[in-house]
């Protein structure tokens, strides 16, 4: 049976009648004491649920970083990843300027009982650390460091979560008692520097008292580590000195992007001597890493959510992504459809970019790709296995009786697309119970932090750094090293930015990462309403996305079916792409499945637009207020002595004076 990352089994000695009550104790802050912290099981248990607090709801690698301690993919959703959802966020038709309009992430109203928000999960880790230094004493040192290393990970981790959401943010460094009447404990916002340096405080802590790999591997799997601490300074670091919160970014000696290098270096080579890399040396490898050594030590997994394939919800928590992604024909939710401009976007072979130019034809996506394009997507004719079907394929394609009869999908594969998304998907998954899936979700990869170090090097201006990190990450999945591993000759430092960026779009890709690198590089329009100078899509040669939509289109069978029988013929979807076959094979396979296109398909527009509101086609228009949302009115209620962010209207309807960027 499969563990959860930070929800981990408690001591046997403890009774569970007696573990129950503690934890039912936990949901109200006066009914636990700090005796807790005299008791080696109960500090564990306290821990545990605090973890559960934090990341029980990450099911998805969608919902990375979403949002911490409640996920979901509604970041990712705005992206170029995924179409046919338009929130209010990128309707062009809806303009979020009030305080009711706000991400309510913050938190809420104070209750009688313990809510699972930001500032109780902070709280949390501050009481520990205050009591690990009084009356947890008594307790073993080892168990006290690693206990308060927790609790400095956790809390650094929260503050990130928050200050990217809102900028600076109030910084509760001790246990407090909650009332919004007392004067004498109004903490004001602090800057989102000084938040900054506290997130990186905090994870400096956090690496001094944790180990880079647990000893007991087979309870302690998932924690916290020093590893995990080092890299998420640097992926901190790097939020801050990115345009977004950094007015200074396009200054190659910007003492951010300094800072933010550094602290990538370090985390390289102490995670190197941990034993952390990149995992295998093939893009079969590269594919494999989410299910391979299963539960045990990954060397790319910085940060694991390790999830159950038990159908007891009291035991663990499954997967969500497995089903998500199959299609119908394999019992799953029916897929994620492709955008074209992602079908359109992954180099080919050799490293180059997919252009006209290169000899890229949009009809024929699926020729002459990076590996890891056959590993992220699954179209017509994919080897795509299953439990006990190691073979399985699936076409995508419809047909229609009469030019304004009936439509049919082969084998009920309704999708907007000639693709689905296959990335973080177990070809052995048994799919009479994809909701039980026990993939694991990898949050943070060591591949991500070579890109972490890229971006520093290029933003920095040294470009053959910029290109020595990328190249190790093409190098890994076996794009050839000719001409920089295709990526060429960068012009200058925002040809090298622009670079890392389409290297994590390619790496990264629906591992809900996206959305926060369009965030902190202002891509939507260039511009936030603190930093209404930066001009980062022009400077960087990227069309905005604001103005553009998501689209996708159909295989559709050139001729009517008045019978309505499938126009292809099982000899037709005998077709089987596999990337681990020889050369030869492979290429031939693919040759079959273009000789199908050319002969009984075309290519044919959506009946409905995949970006709408309503009925009614829209174009994403992302607002520079909303790179940093405003203060809920609920917040604001209930702490008036709180800014309002510039761009958003306070309680009272005044225009919001706090700078998020300072």
């Amino acid at each position: 049976m499969k563990r959860i990352i930070y929800l981990l089994a408690c001591a046997s000695i403890v009774m569970v009648s007696c573990k129950k009550m503690f934890l039912e104790e936990m949901k109200s802050y006066d009914k636990f004491d700090e005796s807790v912290f005299t008791n080696e099981a109960q500090t564990g248990m306290y821990i545990d649920r605090l973890y559960n607090y934090f990341f029980a709801s990450y099911r998805n690698p969608l919902q990375a970083e979403s949002i911490t301690g409640a996920y979901d993919d509604a970041k990712t959703k705005m992206t170029e990843e995924f179409g046919g959802t338009v929130s209010n966020w990128i309707n062009p038709n809806r303009n979020l300027q009030l305080a009711s309009d706000a991400d309510a992430y913050y938190g809420a109203a104070l209750t009688a009982s313990v809510t699972n928000n930001p500032y109780t999960r902070i709280r949390f880790c501050n009481f520990l650390l205050e009591k690990m230094d009084g009356v947890g004493q008594a307790l073993p040192e080892s168990f006290r460091r690693t206990s308060r290393g927790q609790m400095f990970f956790l809390r650094g981790y929260q503050y990130f979560q928050l200050v990217r959401r809102y900028g600076g943010v109030p910084l509760e460094l001790k246990v407090t008692l909650a009332n919004n009447t007392d004067a004498a404990i109004r903490t004001p916002r602090s800057t989102s520097s000084e938040v900054f340096a506290q997130i990186a405080k905090d994870f400096d802590s956090a690496a001094a008292l944790l180990p880079g790999r647990w000893e007991n591997s087979n309870t302690n799997y998932g924690r916290a580590t020093s590893a995990a601490a080092l890299a998420m300074k640097s992926r901190a670091l790097l939020t801050a000195a990115s345009p977004l919160f950094n007015k200074d970014w396009d200054n190659p000696g910007s003492a951010k992007w300094q800072a933010a290098l550094d602290a990538g270096l370090k985390a390289e080579t102490q995670l190197t001597t941990d034993g952390y890399g990149l995992y295998g040396t093939t893009a079969r490898e590269w594919a494999e890493m989410t299910y391979k050594n299963d539960n045990s030590f990954n060397k790319e997994a910085i940060m694991v959510m390790l999830l159950s394939s038990t159908a007891t919800s009291s035991v663990g928590y499954n997967n969500s992504w497995e089903n998500q992604v199959r299609p119908k024909d394999y019992n799953g939710g029916g897929g994620i459809s492709v955008p074209k401009a992602m079908l359109d976007l992954f180099p080919l072979a050799n490293g180059v970019r997919p252009t006209q130019a290169n000899g890229y034809v949009d009809t024929f996506f699926f020729e002459n790709r990076d590996p890891r394009f056959y590993r992220t997507f699954a179209f017509s004719g994919t080897k795509w296995g299953r439990l006990n079907n190691a073979n399985k394929t699936t076409f995508f394609y419809r047909w229609k009786v009469s030019a304004t009869g009936a439509i049919t999908y082969h084998a009920g594969n309704q999708t907007s697309s000639p693709a689905v998304v296959r990335k973080n998907s177990n070809p052995a998954a048994d799919t009479t119970a994809l909701n039980f899936s026990g993939t694991d979700i990898f949050e943070y990869r060591y591949a991500e932090l070579l890109l972490n170090i890229a971006e520093c090097y290029a933003a920095k201006g040294d470009i053959g750094n910029a290109i020595t990190y990328l190249g190790k990450i093409r190098a890994r999945v076996g794009i050839p090293s000719a001409n920089n591993y295709g990526i060429g000759t960068l012009a200058d430092k925002y040809a090298a930015i622009e670079a890392c960026l389409y290297e994590r779009r390619i790496e990264l890709a629906y591992e809900g990462k996206r959305y926060w690198d369009i965030q902190r590089w202002l891509l939507y329009g260039g511009v936030s309403s603190d930093n209404p100078t930066a001009n980062t899509t022009t400077k960087l040669g990227l069309t905005p996305i604001n103005g553009t939509n998501r689209t996708g289109y159909y295989w559709q069978s050139k001729t009517f079916s008045p019978a309505n029988t499938d126009p292809l013929t099982p000899a037709d979807r005998s077709i089987l792409i596999d990337p681990d076959a020889t050369p030869a094979a492979f290429a031939a396979e693919i040759a079959k499945l273009k000789t199908l296109y050319q002969n009984k398909l075309v290519m044919t527009p959506l009946d409905q637009a995949m970006d709408r509101d309503g009925t009614t086609p829209v174009n994403i228009l992302f607002r520079p207020n909303y790179y940093l949302s405003g203060l809920t009115s609920t917040i604001l209620s209930f702490n008036p002595w709180l800014l309002q962010n510039v761009g958003w209207l306070d309680y009272s309807g005044g225009a919001g004076t706090f700078d998020t960027t300072n």
